[in-house]
């Protein structure tokens, strides 16, 4: 449905703006006039998508999204707005004057109408999931039905912010690994396709018995200058097989095991998928969220099928009266330290804390994991270049070592 922003007076000629959706600029003056609210201007906003099924979507449309952190500052400013106490259709109209970004000034456009047709907001929230997550919207239905939705939104935008803080972290320690990789794969290339041959070929045209480095040079050289564009097929073919093996249920359960036993990054992934665990229950939990439904949120989000499995089995258990730390651990993909802490957090009632701590725990050592990876991933790729490096340069001078004898 198109957005449309609107200027207007009200009863008491106090001019008014805003934004309403609406099928034409004519129901949106008739939606504001039954309103007691007297339209002067109304023109559509530049977040409407043309119709895609026409084929007048226009590059931007298609490119539009949501930054995680566009949404954790919407989500902050609203949980101050209603704990100020300014009722919740109220805020919702002060955040869309807000907004820049298109897509989300049209969707928060669209939730504070059907919040302001009686709809609750964790329901009209739900009509965008590809915007707002399944934790987001049993938080907030929880902080509803609780009576602390400030509360809650702002236990989100926490949420929210400190796993994007996490994220970055990590991408910002493999970045410059990953690009020193990128660039030194580059000129390795560049060297052996381009300049070996034209060195080598001296040795080719002397018609003698060439040493065994210098032969396999040349014989790697030629087949990545000849047949460079047949291993990028087969790069292709293989990364496009590889994806569409990984959407069959065999090959999300096979990858997500070489995650997890992978020697110094399977490791890595345990205490990330746990960090990732123990916020989001803790949270789901200090929410007012039932264990049962929480424990079926935090499976969808701990990407991995082997965990959700163990967490899968756990709910089980727990229906039959057992506690959570018991199916947990009989698992050999939850840490012993993790169940000792739930356990403890069952027995004396601050399970949420001791979730939070265990989250806290596994972050940390995530964080200092990464960053002693990445350390010596830097030196481990500069050996391993240097090695190439000089295995050409041993190949080439070889030669010339053995011409020059024959000259003496």
């Amino acid at each position: 449905m198109p957005v449309y922003e609107y200027t207007a007076l009200d009863k008491a000629g106090k001019n008014l703006k805003g934004i309403i959706d609406a099928d034409s600029a004519v129901a949106a003056r008739q939606k504001l006039r039954g309103s007691n609210i007297f339209p002067v201007e109304v023109k559509e906003t530049s977040s409407r998508p043309k119709d895609i099924s026409s084929g007048q979507a226009s590059v931007s449309t298609l490119f539009m999204r949501v930054k995680t952190g566009e949404l954790s500052a919407m989500t902050r400013q609203l949980s101050i707005l209603l704990g100020a106490g300014i009722t919740l259709v109220s805020s919702l109209e002060t955040l869309l004057l807000q907004f820049t970004n298109p897509l989300l000034k049209k969707t928060m456009a669209q939730i504070k109408e059907s919040v302001n047709e009686g709809n609750s907001l964790a329901f009209s929230l739900s009509q965008h999931p590809k915007l707002f997550s399944q934790i987001y919207i049993n938080m907030v239905r929880a902080g509803e039905a609780s009576g602390s939705l400030d509360l809650v939104l702002n236990r989100l935008a926490e949420f929210s912010e400190h796993q994007e803080a996490i994220k970055g972290r990590f991408r910002a320690a493999l970045s410059y690994p990953i690009l020193m990789l990128f660039v030194g794969s580059l000129v390795l290339f560049f060297l052996i396709t381009f300049i070996v041959p034209n060195i080598t070929k001296i040795f080719s045209e002397m018609q003698q018995i060439l040493p065994l480095p210098t032969i396999i040079l040349i014989g790697v050289s030629n087949f990545l200058k000849t047949f460079w564009w047949l291993i990028l097929i087969a790069l292709t073919i293989c990364i496009i097989t590889g994806r569409q093996f990984k959407k069959t249920l065999r090959g999300i359960y096979l990858w997500d095991e070489i995650k997890l036993r992978t020697p110094i990054l399977g490791p890595i992934n345990i205490m990330m998928a746990m960090a990732r665990f123990g916020r989001t229950l803790g949270s789901l939990l200090q929410s007012g969220v039932p264990l049962l439904s929480a424990l079926q949120i935090v499976r969808n989000i701990v990407n991995n099928a082997l965990i959700a499995d163990v967490i899968d089995k756990a709910m089980d258990e727990i229906q039959t009266g057992k506690t959570l730390a018991a199916p947990l651990g009989q698992s050999r993909w939850i840490p012993p330290v993790a169940i000792q802490m739930i356990s403890v957090g069952e027995q004396s009632g601050e399970l949420e804390k001791m979730l939070n701590k265990i989250a806290d725990i596994y972050e940390r050592e995530v964080d200092s994991r990464i960053m002693a990876m990445t350390s010596m991933l830097e030196p481990v790729m500069i050996l391993g270049m240097a090695l190439i490096v000089a295995f050409i340069a041993i190949s080439i001078l070889l030669p010339i070592f053995e011409m020059s004898q024959m000259i003496k």
